[in-house]
């Protein structure tokens, strides 16, 4: 059993523990609704409340957990799961919590190494960890600026997160179609830290798309949005444009709106 659920490949960057992180965001997604009006509508999630975008989130904590649990080696044929939903929607952030608590159990009883299926990059069982914990940190994020709060996003994890999504996005046109729109002749786009120095290169191809982590800090991009780590994250999630004012944005603004509107789910 490792002490953390991603091996970081890149020289300087703080390795992240993924499973304690998802109980950590969670109770920080608690407390944020734990006495809100779970009517009120959710402008990161449009057509959705705060009610929905709990039983989301706690959803997909417990069915990850079925993954783990079963170690999956192969695409599941179902999404049936017993998610113990509270009748009354007042219960449901104590059935949040308690999603969690489902999740730290299926992580304790699986080794991250363990091979597994898993739709992006990494199949094993971390992958499920660390993609639970985004999915949760992000609409903890949407259920905070629904309220009219301001999420704080640690800056270690923002970064993680970043690395995450862009190397899963080229695996996720089965529920994002969208996707398939990212290709173009050889054109680059940089995101660059601005509270660090972590830089991430995308390279457009004919054939579609990928990070080019040879040298993603040097050379010059058609595009370039500049930004903290945790803006640079809302903005992988389409929760902030490009246009922000809190990110600084140059070269080719086709290409830099292009991305955006074909690279969130």
């Amino acid at each position: 059993m490792t002490t953390s659920d991603h091996t970081d490949h890149t020289s300087g960057r703080t390795p992240v523990d993924h499973r304690r992180a998802v109980a950590a965001e969670t109770a920080r997604f608690v407390a944020a609704v734990k006495d809100a009006d779970l009517t009120t509508e959710v402008p990161g999630c449009p057509g959705w409340t705060l009610a929905d975008l709990v039983k989301h989130t706690g959803s997909v904590q417990r069915w990850f957990s079925v993954l783990l649990r079963a170690r999956i080696q192969e695409p599941p044929r179902t999404r049936e799961v017993d998610l113990r939903l509270p009748d009354q929607e007042d219960g449901y952030p104590d059935w949040l919590s308690e999603s969690a608590t489902v999740a730290a159990d299926a992580f304790a009883a699986t080794d991250p190494d363990l091979p597994m299926w898993a739709w992006g990059a990494d199949q094993h069982a971390r992958f499920w960890a660390r993609r639970m914990l985004f999915e949760t940190l992000v609409h903890r994020a949407d259920a905070e600026r629904a309220l009219g709060l301001r999420p704080v996003i640690d800056r270690s994890v923002a970064v993680d997160g970043i690395d995450e999504f862009l190397e899963n996005l080229p695996f996720a046109t089965s529920f994002a179609p969208h996707v398939a729109n990212l290709r173009g002749p050889d054109r680059t786009i940089r995101f660059r830290t601005t509270d660090g120095d972590e830089a991430w290169l995308v390279r457009l191809r004919p054939d579609g798309f990928g990070l080019d982590t040879a040298h993603p800090a040097t050379g010059t991009a058609d595009a370039t949005v500049r930004g903290t780590a945790a803006d640079l994250l809302l903005l992988a999630y389409g929760r902030l444009p490009h246009t922000a004012e809190s990110l600084a944005h140059e070269g080719d603004e086709q290409l830099l709106a292009h991305w955006v509107a074909n690279s969130a789910f």
